[in-house]
């Protein structure tokens, strides 16, 4: 298990927001990404919804979870009051990879994953797509 500051991974969902082609950034609007050191209810609430997106999970760990409502499922009336949210959770990340080059790659992954949510991806589609 690799561990990293909470500096060092910010600037690794920072960067892996960096690597997504703008022309995907410019078109998220209303989300916020945010990093959590650990999942607790509230998240695990959300994957039992029957309208959940989906979320980024390994060897029964919640890496990553986009709580909102996907672009295709935004009807006119979206007012947008509240950011969607895409959480990174450190610590699942950190047990679940064992080198840092790994643990970056992974953080990056799942940033792309849980975009891939927002635009209406499902998560059977984003493992196909390598995510």
């Amino acid at each position: 298990m690799h561990r990293m500051t909470d500096r060092e991974f910010e600037s690794a969902v920072e960067e892996a927001l960096a690597n997504i082609p703008e022309r995907f950034l410019e078109a998220l609007e209303n989300v916020a990404v945010v990093v959590e050191d650990e999942p607790d209810d509230y998240h695990f609430d959300i994957l039992d919804e029957p309208d959940c997106r989906g979320a980024s999970i390994r060897d029964d760990e919640l890496l990553g979870l986009y709580d909102g409502v996907s672009l295709p499922d935004r009807a006119d009336g979206y007012d947008g009051d509240l950011p969607d949210v895409i959480t990174v959770f450190k610590g699942p990340h950190e047990r679940c990879f064992g080198s840092r080059t790994e643990l970056v790659a992974e953080i990056g992954k799942t940033v792309v994953h849980e975009i891939g949510h927002y635009f209406g991806i499902d998560d059977a589609r984003l493992r196909e797509m390598g995510y």
